[in-house]
């Protein structure tokens, strides 16, 4: 998502309840990790949920049936943890997050990386905060990004936003300061009051074989829709350790694949296309095309990109314009 940090035009105040852990009972907490060929980076991730302050009631392992190594990983954690494999045989992540939902029974279902470490204290600050308000339909928070073992620097007091027009302004990983309301949370740090999420999943017409890119927008801007709060608390902490995507979605300048590009300009805009209002889809689109961001460029930032000397600048425009009209046009046919 993009780092800029201009503030949001669809800025909500923000009304956070002090955390009082003895206020109610406490609330069960079903942690939801989706997995495939990343048995060493997944150990990891379980080493972090045994060592929680308060444990998770459930633990679902969402396992590509093609993946015996790491399903055979989850069953060394038993009983240690309530582990529950979960074979599926449909790619990508949306599917396997739909199906670790459908499996779920916490009242609260939270979701992480299969290479990210959640802090000890996790899920215990993930569920005091839905005791605080009912109206809490999600609460994520910081994941911080490491390369090797040196993490990235950098803090930002904005985060997780939508702008009026379109630009996401995403800093999920240099969050700092006090907890606050947000338009989208991260799907490498993320949970939901399990009725807030009753009978929906995330979207399956997104598109991409492996990482669904923008999924997570299109999911929490759907529940913000239906009234729902959703909180960024940098302190609910993971460390996250990007490992290798094994589909063409693959992290880095480096790696650019115009497919992979046009799947995730195609997701971004299904997700906003569906959120705005009529005008506020006539300003997205007209500045998607002609400016965009370094992400998802459009004629402005392309000649940025070509300034800085990006071989790639001319492909990204092309493909992220692809994924634009095919987006407009998707949700044009499902809206009709």
């Amino acid at each position: 998502m993009n780092g800029n940090t201009t503030p949001s035009m669809t800025t909500r105040p923000v009304s956070l309840v002090p955390i009082d852990p003895t206020a109610t009972e406490r609330l069960g907490v079903t942690v939801i990790v989706p997995t495939y060929r990343r048995p060493d980076q997944l150990a990891g991730c379980l080493d972090g949920l045994v060592r929680q302050t308060l444990a998770p009631v459930q633990v679902v392992v969402t396992v590509r049936d093609s993946d015996p190594e790491s399903a055979e990983v989850a069953r060394r954690y038993r009983p240690a943890l309530p582990v529950q494999l979960v074979g599926i045989d449909v790619p990508g992540q949306v599917a396997a997050i739909n199906r670790g939902m459908d499996h779920a029974i916490g009242d609260i279902v939270a979701i992480t990386d299969d290479d990210a470490v959640p802090h000890p204290d996790w899920v215990e600050r993930i569920e005091a905060w839905y005791r605080t308000d009912p109206r809490i339909g999600g609460v994520g928070g910081r994941d911080h990004v490491f390369h090797g073992d040196v993490p990235e620097t950098g803090e930002a007091e904005i985060v997780g936003r939508l702008q009026w027009f379109g630009r996401v302004i995403g800093n999920h990983h240099l969050g700092v300061g006090p907890a606050q309301d947000v338009d989208v949370l991260k799907g490498a740090n993320w949970s939901f009051r399990r009725v807030a999420i009753a009978g929906q999943r995330l979207n399956t017409r997104l598109r991409g074989s492996g990482a669904q890119v923008r999924n997570e927008v299109d999911f929490c801007l759907r529940l913000s829709r239906q009234g729902w709060r959703l909180v960024y608390d940098p302190l609910v902490a993971v460390d996250h350790f990007p490992a290798v995507r094994f589909d063409i979605d693959q992290r880095g300048s480096d790696h650019f694949h115009p497919l992979a590009q046009e799947n995730a300009t195609f997701n971004d805009t299904l997700a906003l296309m569906a959120h705005f209002g009529p005008a506020n889809r006539a300003a997205f689109a007209a500045w998607a095309m002609l400016v965009g961001t370094c992400e998802f460029p459009g004629l402005a930032q392309w000649a940025r990109l070509r300034l800085r000397g990006d071989r790639h600048a001319g492909a990204k425009l092309l493909a992220t314009l692809r994924g634009r009209l095919a987006g407009m046009r998707d949700w044009r046919e499902t809206a009709a």
